[in-house]
């Protein structure tokens, strides 16, 4: 039987700073991601075994089922795994809290005989998830928003640009990839964040039984930013006319990225 062709959505997570934890943490944060993500796909009405899922050691690949609407993959979904690894920090000692990178892109991959998954998407995938402004926003997150993700600018294109309930344009802050041969245009996205999905003052990700569960609405992601902690990253992002703002300062040192909007 020969490999067949088809269009798939593909969302990749990545565990920050997983290197140097110890084997035995390591394993627990890829359980807690794991777990994490299970009921954060529960929770938006994704069936996880409609899903391939490859694991990359820190962090996962999924491969959405053929026909699924792009927008499946940022709302609710995003923000029920926010709230389910904000949960886990607030109870986990600190050399297990986790914050969490998150990249969507879609394109037509190969999928072999024996369920194998594979192409040059895959290859777009992994830049966008290792690029700086990725990683710059994982920082400017306050703790209370522990997931980053950035989308390609095909999958914003598509799933933002044709207004899909809960996900508002204004949401997204553009920003220039570059990670060696692939440079691109891409669209950072974090809950709670000032540039982040629209949210509703009247809940947050402090209430329940820890299982954090909450469900995008016209309004956005149902989230709210939980008050930023001592000792942790300070936090501006301010947009002017057509570009935002990123300002990013610890122990003194501070980094400034800033990205036109077309």
């Amino acid at each position: 039987m020969n490999p067949r062709y088809e269009y798939r959505a593909l969302l990749a997570c990545d565990i920050a700073g997983s290197a140097g934890r110890g084997e035995q943490r390591l394993q627990e944060i890829r359980s807690v991601l794991r777990s994490a993500l299970s009921g954060a796909m529960g929770g938006a009405e994704l069936d996880e075994r409609d899903f391939a899922y490859v694991d990359t050691g820190d962090g996962c690949q999924l491969v959405a089922p053929a026909g699924l609407p792009k927008a499946r993959l940022l709302v609710p979904l995003l923000p029920e795994l926010n709230s389910r690894i904000h949960a886990h920090n607030r109870r986990a000692a600190p050399e297990v809290r986790m914050r969490v990178r998150v990249a969507a892109h879609a394109g037509e991959i190969r999928v072999d005989p024996e369920g194998g998954v594979s192409g040059a998407p895959f290859e777009a995938l992994a830049r966008l998830l290792d690029s700086a402004a990725l990683r710059q926003a994982a920082l400017t997150g306050t703790s209370g928003t522990p997931v980053a993700a950035i989308l390609s600018h095909h999958f914003h294109e598509d799933a933002v640009g044709h207004g899909h309930e809960g996900l508002d344009a204004d949401a997204f802050s553009e920003a220039a990839v570059q990670v060696k041969e692939y440079a691109a245009t891409a669209w950072l996205w974090y809950p709670g964040s000032p540039v982040g999905p629209r949210v509703d003052a009247g809940r947050g990700t402090d209430a329940g039984s820890g299982s954090g569960s909450c469900t995008g609405s016209g309004q956005g992601s149902g989230m709210r930013a939980a008050a930023r902690e001592p000792g942790t990253v300070e936090q501006l992002v301010r947009a002017e006319g057509r570009s935002t703002v990123f300002a990013v300062g610890t122990h003194g040192v501070q980094n400034i990225h800033e990205s036109k909007r077309s």
